[in-house]
């Protein structure tokens, strides 16, 4: 791609993109112009847990989205989210079975239209 900001993420190590993360964390916090102390306390985590996701070393799933959440950064959740489709033979079925015209809601009903 031609993109400069484009990353190759398949070919990243599970390492290289965990600091990937942390850089972004902290990237985010610094921009809000907020302590790693500032952060933790809002998030409920301590400052060394903070520190260890910004070098991009192990922390929980529950820690980071705290800190995404503090960080109001949640929209990167939009990347997970899950689109439905519907496969053609189930859209086909689906149009099958659609109404085609409308009916009388009394079949019993013997008046004669006035055509």
């Amino acid at each position: 791609m031609s993109d400069i900001s484009y990353k190759n993420w398949l070919s990243m190590s599970d390492a290289a993109l965990s600091q990937q993360i942390g850089a972004f964390v902290k990237h985010q916090r610094m921009e809000q112009n907020r302590t790693q102390d500032m952060v933790a306390s809002a998030a409920g985590i301590s400052r060394s847990t903070l520190s260890l996701l910004e070098r991009g070393e192990t922390v929980t799933l529950a820690t980071l989205i705290q800190v995404l959440r503090v960080l109001d950064q949640l929209h990167v959740m939009n990347a997970f989210e899950i689109q439905q489709r519907i496969s053609p033979l189930a859209l086909a079925k689906a149009e099958k079975a659609k109404r085609k015209r409308a009916r009388n809601s009394n079949p019993n009903n013997t008046e004669e239209s006035n055509w």
